[in-house]
């Protein structure tokens, strides 16, 4: 099966990836003020949402998305996490796209939209808002488990870290092959996101990990390392993709 995904589209010259027509990916996050979701689970469900983007027949070949989801990867693959309660929840969900759910999360994922050409349901949804918390701390991730691992020294609200965990996700769904894909896609695309050690992440940022390395549009400096995706599968070497991730 040939796909827009066998390999990262925007690995060529920065320069080359920005003169491209720009696009982004919309999630939106269901977040009602009385019961919010846990951090991670909200993490976690916007990396599967990606994922489930991605392999989406409508995605891939002739599917009715396949163009905008080239487009969105021949230059920078933006991400934006929006937030939306009651009402707004509900004429969001009704726009084409996928909704995707956690253990209380609960995030729509959109084929991707022009840069400045946002549908008005979402355009009017706030960015800010999206700071979560984990009631207890996470268990350690079960072994054999894809974990999405965030760098320890970075402070990002849960909106932008969301868009981050969905950047690693699909660079790690990029390094996959077809069998890999299908074997992940059958679980649901079960995934773990935690937070490395200091001295874990040094190790996992000097191996061939898939590695996000941030534009610095917003939050954080202009390369800052932010996720290494650590996937059982994934053990040959692969150059990183520096990505734009706005919330």
């Amino acid at each position: 099966m040939s796909t827009p995904f066998d390999a990262p589209s925007p690995a060529g010259d920065p320069a080359e990836r920005d003169a491209n027509p720009q696009y982004v990916l919309p999630l939106v996050l269901h977040l009602e003020k009385a019961d919010p979701p846990a951090r991670t689970d909200a993490l976690e469900t916007s990396a599967r949402a990606v994922l489930t983007l991605l392999a989406d027949p409508r995605a891939t070949g002739d599917g009715e998305w396949a163009e905008l989801v080239h487009a969105w990867e021949d230059a920078r693959i933006r991400k934006v996490v929006r937030r939306a309660r009651g009402g707004e929840w509900r004429k969001a969900a009704e726009l084409p796209g996928i909704t995707v759910m956690g253990g209380e999360a609960e995030v729509r994922v959109y084929p991707p939209v022009p840069l400045d050409g946002w549908p008005k349901e979402l355009a009017k949804l706030q960015v800010s808002g999206t700071d979560l918390d984990d009631p207890t701390p996470p268990a350690a991730p079960e072994p054999g488990l894809p974990v999405l691992w965030l760098n320890p020294e970075l402070e990002m609200t849960a909106g932008k870290t969301m868009a981050q965990t969905g950047h690693a996700a699909q660079l790690a769904w990029w390094r996959l092959d077809d069998a890999e894909r299908k074997e992940w896609a059958e679980s649901g695309f079960a995934l773990a996101v935690r937070t490395a050690t200091p001295a874990h992440w040094a190790v996992l940022t000097t191996g061939d990990l898939p590695l996000v390395r941030d534009a610095g549009f917003t939050e954080i400096a202009p390369g800052s390392c932010t996720v290494v995706a650590d996937h059982p599968a994934l053990s040959h070497p692969a150059p990183t993709t520096p990505v734009n991730a706005p919330r």
